[in-house]
């Protein structure tokens, strides 16, 4: 299947296939939607909030391709054949991810909200640069806006994960086996 519009019963939509967590998907949806809308609202994935709205908040980072995007500044029918990793998609089954057990042993999330996007962004750090300095770490969340912890304890977070380690490749790069 290629992406594609047509016109339905609300108007146009958008017909694409992508890898949303390891998983090949197929979605239809109103052409004019963001991928942070198509995510949560016609595939279910609420992990990935919405904040701003506007690019300067962070909440809504996913990995397109491996790499961190703000899902509400992408439309949807840009991302025909990509892969995509939410918050949901870090963790493989029940367990968590080192990066999010790091994340809870070190109260790195107070409300939450921005914790998503955090994670899928210190996630892409450090499939990127696996033992990162702390101003490495600072850079590559300083787009990311949390107005509860003050930081301090989402850095020692990403520093405790990349102490320990992974043993296993992270869900955004396997390639296209559902679960």
């Amino acid at each position: 299947m290629s992406a594609g519009t047509h016109d339905g019963p609300a108007g146009r939509h958008a017909r694409i296939r992508l890898t949303v967590n390891g998983e090949e998907r197929d979605v239809v949806f109103a052409g004019y939607k963001s991928l942070l809308e198509v995510l949560r609202e016609d595939l279910g994935l609420t992990g990935t909030k919405h904040g701003c709205e506007l690019g300067e908040c962070g909440a809504c980072a996913v990995l397109l391709d491996g790499q961190p995007v703000l899902s509400c500044l992408l439309l949807g029918v840009e991302c025909d054949g990509a892969r995509v990793t939410t918050v949901e998609g870090l963790a493989e089954g029940p367990a968590l991810s080192a990066l999010q057990a790091a994340f809870a042993d070190q109260g790195a999330a107070q409300c939450g909200y921005c914790t998503p996007g955090i994670l899928v962004t210190a996630q892409a750090l450090l499939d990127r640069k696996p033992h990162p300095s702390r101003e490495e770490i600072a850079e590559a969340l300083s787009g990311n806006l949390c107005r509860c912890t003050g930081y301090l304890q989402i850095f020692e977070a990403v520093e405790a994960a990349a102490a320990r380690g992974r043993t296993d490749a992270p869900a955004h790069r396997r390639t296209g086996a559902a679960r």
